[in-house]
């Protein structure tokens, strides 16, 4: 079972303030919230959502500051990487395992996503998720910077529980 959708994007902006009007006016994505440094005004990161979407964020938006340089690529504006989802602990652990055999790998726990970071041959950031059910999330803090601990999260939900279910996906009676 690959990869079955993209679950969002991040991208680099120099202005969160005007990216969030951009996006929100011309393609109605709506803010579900954002983060502000040392309790500022201006935020430092925003987080939309899709029309009608439940996701926590389809598109993340996240202040770059200072100029580009060939020795600091990621101040530039654009994508910082995109995430696909996949429907079970089980596949996320497969691709996990095929993941460290070749690259470094990053498993981190958002809460509510379960997550593996790593880089394409070019260098390009992608995610790989699991979304814990929307039935679920109460069982999870809703947002976290944790190390992942696979093992613990498949003995929690189970290897083979749909993610996303009611998130992600319709809910399945």
């Amino acid at each position: 079972m690959p990869v079955q959708r993209l679950n969002h994007a991040v991208l680099h902006v120099r202005d969160v303030e005007r990216s969030v009007a951009f996006y929100t006016d011309l393609l109605n994505f709506r803010v579900d919230h954002c983060l502000h440094a040392d309790g500022g005004k201006v935020p430092e990161a925003a987080f939309l959502r899709a029309e009608g979407s439940a996701n926590d964020h389809d598109l993340a938006l996240m202040q770059i500051e200072g100029p580009a340089s060939p020795q600091s690529p990621g101040r530039r504006p654009g994508l910082a990487h995109l995430a696909w989802e996949v429907d079970t602990l089980a596949e996320l652990q497969r691709i996990r395992d095929k993941l460290r055999a070749g690259r470094p790998v990053h498993e981190i726990d958002h809460g509510t996503t379960k997550s593996l970071y790593a880089s394409d041959p070019d260098g390009l950031q992608f995610e790989v998720c699991w979304l814990v059910p929307a039935d679920r999330t109460d069982e999870v803090t809703r947002a976290a910077f944790a190390p992942l601990d696979l093992d613990a999260v498949i003995a929690q939900f189970g290897a083979d529980l749909p993610g996303g279910t009611g998130i992600s996906t319709p809910a399945r009676h």
